[in-house]
């Protein structure tokens, strides 16, 4: 009987072991896990093995699956090698997500310079809460997120920093001496909102969050309204209605960072997080 080893089974069973389970590798590859796991059962027919089993709620590779996955991997880097040398490579898909202040200042400039980087890609992004991406980091729905704050796991980069700024409404005027600052701030938990309560600490100065936001359009009405005070990146351009206030201490610079969903090609990272820190040094 022949026997033949398809190039879409041997995808799916590398993304089950890149992306650490069935869900996240049907999401990475925008199939449904029921295919994923069909792929994979077609694998197990044609070789006569058993090479992923229940493992408590997971799952785990045999000793065979594993041997299979050393094998698969070279078989795939042939055949996108033969696609790309013929120019019939597969328009690739990245997926970005963002936090709204990294959105704001900086994803017109990365478009471009990552069109110029990944020129046979296509290029996609999602604005949302830092809480919120990184969820979908874990569960592979995004291939990459910005985040506010240094690098905190191991595939993740640092590159660069964002400046921050507080802003009022023109009429706002501080209180009182001995009494808290009003802040507008976005929803805990915010990289920026603990760096502006901390920044007032340090300084001896109490504050209170007066108002909260999920989002940066309402943080920014509630600051022109006038309720508070707000910390922003705004990379120097000031939105609108509001002005920058010189008599609250300068905050620390908060560091932007670059974290890939689990088993992203290296290319990709690599590649984005150069764009990225070039887009900060031409500001």
């Amino acid at each position: 009987m022949s026997r033949f080893l398809d190039i879409a089974p041997l995808r799916s069973l590398v993304a089950v072991a890149d992306c650490g389970g069935f869900q996240r590798a049907a999401t990475a590859l925008h199939l449904s896990q029921g295919a994923v796991s069909q792929h994979v059962r077609r694998l197990e027919t044609t070789l006569g093995r058993t090479l992923v089993e229940r493992d408590g709620r997971g799952s785990r590779f045999t000793a065979d699956g594993e041997a299979l996955l050393l094998h698969a991997r070279r078989l795939l880097a042939v055949h996108d090698e033969t696609l790309h040398a013929f120019g019939a490579t597969a328009e690739r898909v990245l997926l970005i997500g963002s936090t709204e202040h990294a959105a704001a200042q900086l994803l017109p400039d990365l478009a471009g310079a990552l069109t110029g980087t990944f020129p046979d890609a296509r290029i996609r992004f999602r604005i949302d809460r830092g809480s919120q991406l990184r969820t979908d980091l874990q569960d592979g729905r995004i291939d990459l997120a910005l985040l506010l704050g240094p690098a905190e796991d191991e595939s993740a980069r640092t590159v660069g920093e964002l400046h921050l700024t507080w802003y009022s409404a023109p009429q706002w005027t501080p209180p009182a001496s001995g009494r808290p600052i009003p802040l507008v701030a976005f929803d805990a938990p915010c990289a920026l909102r603990t760096r502006a309560l901390e920044t007032l600490a340090a300084h001896g100065l109490a504050a209170d969050v007066d108002c909260e936001a999920a989002h940066l359009a309402g943080v920014q009405a509630a600051v022109r309204a006038g309720l508070g005070v707000g910390l922003m990146a705004t990379q120097g351009q000031r939105p609108d209605g509001l002005v920058e206030r010189d008599d609250l201490p300068a905050p620390r610079p908060i560091a932007l960072s670059v974290q890939p969903r689990r088993g992203l090609p290296p290319d990709l990272v690599t590649g984005t997080a150069a764009a990225l820190h070039k887009v900060l040094l031409d500001r």
